[in-house]
């Protein structure tokens, strides 16, 4: 008698229980080998008073099972609610997202008949940090924080998949045109790993062309990487023109634990009616039999789902006058499935998920760490200007500071305002002003952070309201940041 994997389920919110319901009656009928372990998380555990929508009993479940299987979660609007997806994903480590988007043509309306594409997203970083502040009554703040591990990490998993899947090119997506130094790490990081794998083929593509690219030709991409901003909206582009959203599912995959769940949300509008589609939940819960080495069950379940496809059972999202038979709910979707396990179809090709011949991949980024030599030659400070003073005005009053550190430049919105700027009316409320050791870039000197605290405290004494700091380095003589636009 096989052993059963134990797996965590979470029903979830909204159309949760019901999608999470017919998966499971599948997965019994096609006797998967798991031994479900059921946590509450998310509306009703925010609504009783834990912030992050998850019990430390659930925890323990996640932790002890190491897999979880989870419907979409609703998190309550206002209130400063985190989301709970994010938590998750950053708490258990889960640093690759793996979102399958193919085309299901003529069966699932779609321009495009052959995409077949898996966009590879970082889960960690990036704008998801959720390091977010008001500055002023006016501005407010976004960090996005990107890492050399966080890079080398994402894009080793997006080859290694590449490599296990037979999967032929890896594209890169990023805006280093724009973000040189964030965005700059992840395309240079790429180029590095990309020259370990020369079995496939590699390319970049900044991206808004990319974005347009998958809306236009999908059939060109193989296997994506990107950021966490970027992948979160280029996978429901990608999954919407290849038919449906509500058809794709994820994975998010640890070195540790795993998560699996539909991309869609929770849909409270339609919760309860028995209209839900549950065929991206069921996607990734094939991903994780996949995952936990049950091959030969979720090839008998995709089948049977690209087999209920063929056969025109369709729930109304994807409902079409050409190509369905019958209009189903929830339900009768799963029941329809469940009577064809055992079947294969004979448009799509039949999946065929071999015993052992996808293991598991484990990435680290535990390449050789880096050792600059780090100076500190300034500091950029960001003050409340509420009396709306002009950028010449506070530059005159800034002159009255005395030390090592010149004032070079003053910025809003990162555009140069002072000196000899042509602005016409120039953002005011909230400026930057640059201090350094020297004006010319090639003369900077090391500067201590005495300095800069005897800096701040005359700028106290002038009346300043100063909101923010940022510390400049130079590491191994190049510039830690960048210029100002204008500069």
């Amino acid at each position: 008698m096989a052993i059963k994997t134990p797996v965590t389920i979470a029903y979830g919110n909204g159309i949760g229980p019901e999608i999470m319901q017919a998966t499971l009656n599948i997965l019994n009928a096609a006797k998967a080998h798991i031994a479900p372990e059921i946590i509450e998380v998310g509306e009703k555990i925010y609504l009783q008073g834990n912030t992050t929508g998850i019990p430390e009993n659930a925890w323990e479940s996640i932790k002890r099972t190491k897999v979880l299987l989870k419907g979409p979660i609703t998190t309550p609007q206002g209130g400063g609610y985190k989301s709970l997806n994010v938590t998750m994903r950053k708490t258990l480590g889960l640093f690759a997202n793996v979102r399958p988007c193919i085309s299901y043509a003529p069966y699932v309306p779609t321009k495009f008949s052959h995409i077949d594409l898996v966009i590879v997203r970082e889960n960690e970083e990036d704008t998801y940090s959720g390091i977010e502040h008001r500055s002023t009554d006016e501005v407010y703040q976004c960090l996005k924080l990107i890492t050399r591990p966080g890079c080398e990490r994402i894009i080793q998993y997006a080859f290694e998949y590449a490599r296990k899947f037979n999967r032929k090119k890896v594209t890169c997506f990023s805006k280093d045109n724009i973000m040189k130094m964030t965005d700059g790490l992840f395309h240079h990081v790429f180029r590095e790993i990309a020259a370990q794998y020369p079995d496939i083929q590699h390319e970049h593509l900044i991206v808004d062309i990319g974005t347009a690219l998958i809306a236009s030709h999908p059939e060109r991409f193989d296997v994506i990487v990107t950021l966490n901003l970027y992948g979160d909206i280029i996978s429901d582009v990608a999954a919407q023109v290849a038919g449906s959203v509500g058809l794709a599912g994820s994975a998010n995959i640890g070195n540790q634990v795993a998560m699996f769940e539909a991309i869609h949300g929770s849909a409270p509008d339609i919760a309860g009616k028995d209209l839900a589609n549950p065929s991206g939940l069921l996607n990734a819960a094939i991903q994780m039999l996949v995952h936990i080495n049950q091959p030969e069950i979720a090839s008998l379940i995709e089948n049977a789902w690209l087999k209920t496809l063929e056969d025109g059972i369709h729930t109304g999202d994807i409902y079409s006058p050409a190509h369905s038979k019958k209009k189903v709910g929830t339900q009768e979707f799963a029941t329809a499935v469940i009577e064809r396990l055992g079947q294969k179809p004979s448009h799509f090709n039949s999946a065929d998920y071999r015993p052992g011949a996808y293991t598991k991949i484990e990435c680290y980024g535990e390449h050789s760490k880096i050792h600059s030599k780090k100076v500190l030659v300034g500091v950029d400070i960001f003050i409340d200007n509420s009396l709306d003073i002009t950028a010449d005005e506070l530059a005159a009053k800034l002159a009255k500071i005395h030390g090592p550190l010149e004032l070079i430049v003053i910025t809003s919105r990162g555009l140069k305002i002072w000196p000899n700027s042509s602005i016409e009316a120039p953002y005011l409320r909230h400026c930057c002003c640059r201090f350094q050791s020297a004006k010319d870039i090639n003369d900077l000197q090391s500067i201590t952070h005495t300095d800069i605290i005897t800096l701040l405290a005359q700028l106290n004494d002038l009346g300043f309201d100063t909101i923010k700091t940022e510390n400049l380095y130079t590491f191994d003589g190049k510039l830690g940041y960048t210029l100002a636009q204008g500069q």
